[in-house]
């Protein structure tokens, strides 16, 4: 990598840990995205910095803003994505390419379904919703992070529903985030897909993400909570349609 690749993905990292500090969600689809957008760097490296930097986003978070878990509702979704993480890897090992591609290309199609409902004012629930769906939800985002690293939508959409402060959520997700990024460091790493350059990269950006989310989280959004809202909607749209075109051209179907 140049010089200024090196500077390129250190801004794309700042940017993705913007986002992922302010919503609790986005930071590795985010990076990613602008990382293979640019062509900086090879995405497989920059899937192994995205667990490393999530971690470490975690630990400083929760270092500075010493939180209080909703454990009702993040204990039984954070046991059950790590079950769906391992489903989801196996899974990914089993299906045929084609598979996969058509799988993707549903999911992309149900995000932007997602993000339109919950755009929609009404979409928000009064009552929290019973535990059982924090549990199926967990395990569905679970199943599509091992086999799409594309965990956050089912758990954004179902958790910016519930009657729960914003805080709590972001605290949430981030926590469950450095859970199944753990996890995935665990089933990488002793087979050796986790390369020098990686390594050196996940070096280089570190002191840059704790000094963002250390501010970060001593300076809370004032943002109300329609607007962050809007932000995450407009974030998943993205997302699903990005999953959609990459599908579908995966697939041939634009063509030669």
């Amino acid at each position: 990598m140049t010089p200024t690749q090196h500077l390129l993905f250190a801004a794309c990292a700042v940017v993705a840990g913007y986002v992922q500090n302010l919503t609790g969600f986005a930071f590795g689809l985010i990076l990613l995205g602008m990382v293979g957008l640019m062509n900086i760097a090879p995405i497989t490296d920059v899937a192994n910095v995205c667990s490393i930097l999530a971690l470490v986003n975690a630990a400083m978070f929760f270092y500075t803003a010493r939180p209080k878990f909703e454990m009702r509702v993040i204990g039984p979704t954070l046991a059950s994505s790590l079950v769906g993480v391992v489903m989801g890897v196996l899974l990914l090992n089993w299906l045929d390419d084609s598979v996969v591609h058509i799988l993707s290309l549903l999911l992309g199609v149900t995000i932007v379904a997602c993000a339109a409902m919950l755009a929609n004012n009404g979409a928000a629930l009064a009552e929290r919703s019973p535990t059982s769906s924090f549990v199926a939800v967990g395990a569905l985002a679970g199943v599509l992070g091992g086999l799409f690293s594309t965990a956050g939508p089912p758990l954004v959409y179902h958790f910016y529903r519930q009657p729960i402060a914003h805080r709590k959520i972001l605290e949430g997700l981030i926590a469950i985030f450095a859970a199944n990024a753990l996890l995935r460091l665990a089933i990488m790493l002793p087979t050796g897909r986790f390369s020098v350059n990686a390594l050196l990269l996940s070096l280089e950006i570190v002191p840059l993400i704790l000094l963002q989310t250390y501010w970060m989280a001593r300076k809370p959004t004032a943002m109300r909570k329609s607007t962050l809202r809007m932000v995450v909607c407009v974030i998943l749209a993205l997302i699903g349609v990005g999953l959609v075109l990459s599908s579908a051209a995966a697939m041939g179907l634009f063509g030669k």
